[in-house]
């Protein structure tokens, strides 16, 4: 089986080992490639790996040897789903695999915002603390998480962490999501409707998949039901805020802050109206990365196709 590699850098910049994948097959690299070449790159392969190239229709007609398609990922909006699944080619996602790393980015895009450690970190490295009394260090404004109340649209395993590093924390979770579980429910977590977790929390953090329903949730309607001030963290997919909005009430204080590592469209290049938002603590897309999270997706990817060569299906989506 040929196997190929559409945009391997960002899951393997050459710091751990292809072997798992590699050697289950003629194995073809493309550490990157641009909209124009995807069709070249699958070419007569087999199996294809893909992390952000779209594969629609088009380069699945143009490849008629395709029969497997996996994303590096949970996400497999780049996929063509519908013409895969007319085509009898086999898509496969990673399932699971960044639930602690992305509700642990969530974490620290909250406490930066709490606490503002890079900005006293800059403090000392670029003014110095040489004062016992100095009113620029006590203007830095910081504020205490417990006692507050967190509101986390999407409970799934992402969630469900971030939910657990806020009771860690002091903090009072409610969360919304489409099927609730009264059995998940405790002194620390109710289920609530979305109106609801708008209205009480005074963080929400949104872990939530992009799809019809929660493209652009967040917008003028939305906030306007919020709490005056309130927070919010997004490492789910940034096409769920309407940036436009968000940034209407950072401008006017209904938002305090916000804390994202996903945008849209991505990257956010360098005049992004929210990302250079002076109040958004922005990361790019970088809470999946840790090392150990990379060695993972790799592990269950070459699993993924084991099981696809063996007739089986593993995080089969078609």
């Amino acid at each position: 089986m040929k196997i190929s590699v559409l945009d391997g850098f960002l899951v393997n910049p050459g710091d751990i080992s292809w072997d798992p994948i590699a050697s289950q097959g003629e194995f073809e690299l493309h550490q990157f490639t641009d909209a124009a070449d995807v069709i070249a790159h699958i070419g007569n392969a087999e199996a294809v790996y893909t992390n952000r190239c779209v594969i629609d229709a088009a380069a699945m007609e143009a490849c008629p040897n395709l029969k497997y398609i996996n994303s590096f990922g949970t996400g497999f909006n780049m996929i063509d789903i519908r013409e895969a699944e007319r085509r009898g080619i086999a898509v496969c996602n990673v399932p699971a695999y960044s639930t602690h790393a992305v509700a642990q980015m969530a974490a620290a895009l909250l406490l930066q915002i709490a606490c503002n450690t890079a900005v006293f970190d800059d403090y000392i490295k670029n003014i110095g603390w040489v004062k016992p009394i100095d009113p620029d260090l006590t203007a830095i404004p910081q504020m205490e998480l417990a006692g507050k109340t967190i509101g986390i649209i999407g409970l799934g395993d992402i969630g469900g962490n971030m939910a657990r590093i806020a009771v860690a924390l002091g903090m009072k979770v409610i969360a919304y999501r489409r099927n609730p579980d009264p059995k998940m429910e405790n002194e620390n977590l109710k289920f609530v409707s979305l109106d609801e977790l708008y209205a009480n929390a005074d963080v929400i953090s949104i872990h939530c998949p992009l799809n019809d329903d929660s493209r652009g949730m967040i917008d003028d309607a939305a906030i306007a039901k919020m709490k005056d001030g309130v927070i919010l963290i997004n490492t789910a997919r940034g096409a769920i805020l309407d940036d436009a909005a968000v940034v209407r009430a950072l401008d006017s204080g209904k938002i305090y802050a916000v804390g994202s590592d996903v945008w849209a469209p991505e990257p956010c290049g360098k005049d992004h109206i929210l990302a250079t938002h002076p109040r958004c603590v922005a990361t790019p897309h970088m809470g999946w990365a840790p090392k150990e999270t990379r060695e993972r997706v790799i592990r269950y990817c070459a699993e993924n196709l084991a099981a696809f060569l063996k007739g089986e299906k593993q995080n089969r989506i078609v």
